[in-house]
Parts: C-alpha cells; sequence; structure tokens
C-alpha cells in the first residue's frame, strides 16, 4: 500500500540511483535500463534529463516561478509577461508545465524526462525540453519517433501525450504504467490540501481556494471542456 507520504513526495523507500544526478523506484530500474540498451542498438541515444524530484524540491521550482525567477509559458508554449499576469493566470500558466508540490508524478521515481543528448550535443542546440526540440528538425526527433513504436514493449506509456486543458504535451515524459498505476490510486485531495495548507508555497491561498478544479483538471490531469 503507497502512503500519503509516498505519493506526496515526502518520504520515499522506494529508490535507487541510477547516477550521480538521478534517482528511479526499484521497479523501474531495469525495464528503464533494458529499453535505453534496445535503443541504443537502433543508434538511439535515450537519456535522462529529470527523475525523481521531492515535495521540497517541487515547492522550490513552483516559488520560483511565482516569484518571477523562472519565465513561464502558455499550454501551447508561448512565452508570458509575469507582471501582466493575475494569481489565477500564473497559477494555470505554472501548472500547465509544473505540478503542484504533493501533485507531481516525478514524486514516486515512476516517472521521467528524457532526451537525446547526442543529438543536443552534435548540433550544439541550446536545449530547453520543449515541444519543437521533439518534432521534425529538433534534435530529440528521432528519439521521440522511437519511443512512439517502442516505449508500450517496456511498459512505459506518455501520460501527458496530448493536450486537453489540463498539463501541457510533455512528449519528453514516461511513466512506468505497472508501477505508476500504484501511486495513481492512493492519491486524494484531502492529503494534497493539507500538506499544501502546512507548506510556505507561494499563492497558497488562491490555489487551496480553487484546489477541487485544480486536482481534478491538472493533478489528475482530466482536463477541461
Amino acid at each position: 500500500m503507497i502512503s500519503n507520504e509516498e505519493w506526496l513526495g515526502i518520504s520515499h523507500s522506494q529508490l535507487i540511483p541510477l547516477d550521480e544526478r538521478h534517482q528511479l523506484h526499484h521497479a523501474v530500474i531495469t525495464p528503464f535500463k533494458t529499453m535505453q540498451i534496445a535503443a541504443k542498438s537502433d543508434g538511439i541515444d535515450c537519456q535522462l534529463v529529470s527523475s525523481y524530484r521531492s515535495f521540497e524540491r517541487q515547492l522550490s521550482i513552483w516559488n520560483r516561478k511565482w516569484a518571477g525567477e523562472t519565465t513561464l509559458y502558455d499550454a501551447r508554449g508561448n512565452r508570458l509577461n509575469h507582471t501582466e499576469l493575475t494569481a489565477d493566470e500564473k497559477i494555470e500558466a505554472i501548472l500547465s508545465w509544473s505540478a503542484l508540490p504533493g501533485g507531481s508524478r516525478h514524486h514516486w521515481g515512476t516517472d521521467f524526462d528524457v532526451y537525446d543528448r547526442h543529438g543536443v550535443e552534435n548540433r550544439n542546440w541550446n536545449f530547453e525540453l520543449i515541444v519543437p526540440e521533439y518534432e521534425q528538425n529538433g534534435p530529440c526527433y528521432e528519439l521521440a519517433c522511437w519511443l512512439n513504436e517502442n516505449a508500450g514493449k517496456y511498459g512505459f506509456i506518455r501520460p501527458f501525450k496530448q493536450y486537453t486543458g489540463g498539463v501541457a504535451k510533455e512528449p519528453w515524459h514516461l511513466s512506468h504504467s505497472p508501477t505508476a498505476s500504484r501511486y495513481e490510486e492512493a492519491r486524494n485531495i484531502h492529503a494534497l490540501k493539507k500538506v499544501l495548507t502546512e507548506s510556505d508555497i507561494s499563492g497558497k491561498d488562491a490555489i487551496l481556494i480553487r484546489l477541487e478544479e485544480l486536482y481534478d483538471r491538472y493533478v489528475l490531469n482530466r482536463g477541461k471542456l
């Protein structure tokens, strides 16, 4: 059984270091390495950009974006002027690309972001982790195509494959579905509300008053009509 502390990213006893920077759930290590080797045999480089993130790490990302220290984009990838946004507009801009602390799939060690490091380096590309980099003429296009055909063989899905009014399209985000499903089932709005209420998250009042909507639209990624 997955505890609230585990799916919220507060504690995690199932992590194994993959290298100096990245940790994954122990059940995901072998499927990822097997997929990575298979990709390499097909001439495709598949490297981690981001893997496990704790609640505190996600909180830091959120607060930096709220303060305007990091560029904000709308769900279509258009740059926004931080100073012109209302609190609600900032919430939606941040949630299009970054989860609420406690609501991130990266808390589980089952989800991670990948890129073609060789492609980026060979083209001297200023890599930003944006959708065009995974489309035709982008440095990660061949990787994206390979994942379309092969990721499912190793148990991986793209939870943000399409934009439906919630989280923006993320072709780089993979989730080990057999393992992540247990964390998905453990999620509940009551535990999330409690941890956010007790945190020092920026925009707390504006978030909490809309939390039921935000939970459904972004955390569960049901989007909106």
